[in-house]
């Protein structure tokens, strides 16, 4: 219990620096959530989602999940995304992977992982998809580093072709989908230029249409 009284005590601290910093801190973040972004990222603790791009608390809607997966089935995430398009009217939503992910690493390996193993399915996938260019790459951690942008780059893919998003371009509203990769090891996201904004780009981008 000692450490959970710690975890109240740094809260405490917290709240009291945040109003001394501004003292309507608070009421300012009661009263409206109008955030710009949805940060679709990896559970990872490592990756402090309003941190990695300096953002306040309410400037960054945050849905995060093993190895930031979109999955057509997940109604989790597809539900925040719903929200975050629909009701927020985000205009950019950011894909955020990281070199180094536990997930992306689990799922090139042969032994059991448990339940984990049944949601990391699909970048196994990924994996036999490109199997010849990771397989070229003799150096075990670029291998994994790869698989994770690949990972991402899929991930884009997936939800741009959502009908939530599909949707939201045919009404004409402002959507960009982006796919990053974080670094943990210089603090670095590195763009994989894969950004959709429209089915002409997904299309130029993925060579699907559908």
């Amino acid at each position: 219990m000692p450490k959970i009284r710690q975890l109240i005590a740094n809260n405490s601290a917290w709240a009291k620096r945040m109003l001394e910093q501004d003292p309507d801190f608070f009421n300012n973040l009661v009263a409206q959530q109008t955030p710009e972004y949805l940060w679709i990222g990896c559970s990872d603790s490592r990756v402090p989602a309003n941190q990695v791009v300096g953002m306040a608390p309410g400037e960054l809607f945050v849905h995060r999940n093993v190895a930031n997966q979109v999955i057509q089935t997940d109604f989790n995430c597809l539900s925040v995304v719903q929200y975050a398009v629909e009701t927020l009217k985000v205009k950019h939503i950011l894909v955020v992977g990281h070199y180094g992910c536990g997930g992306v690493r689990a799922a090139t390996e042969s032994c059991s992982h448990g339940l984990v193993d049944h949601w990391l399915f699909p970048i196994k996938d990924i994996y036999r998809e490109h199997h010849k260019e990771l397989e070229a790459i003799t150096d075990e951690k670029k291998r994994i580093d790869r698989l994770c942008e690949l990972n991402v780059i899929e991930q884009v893919g997936n939800l741009a072709k959502t009908t939530i998003v599909q949707q939201a371009w045919d009404r004409g509203q402002d959507l960009a989908i982006h796919g990053w990769v974080y670094s943990i090891e210089d603090g670095l996201v590195r763009d994989m230029e894969v950004t959709v904004r429209d089915r002409e780009s997904l299309e130029r981008i993925y060579h699907f249409d559908d």
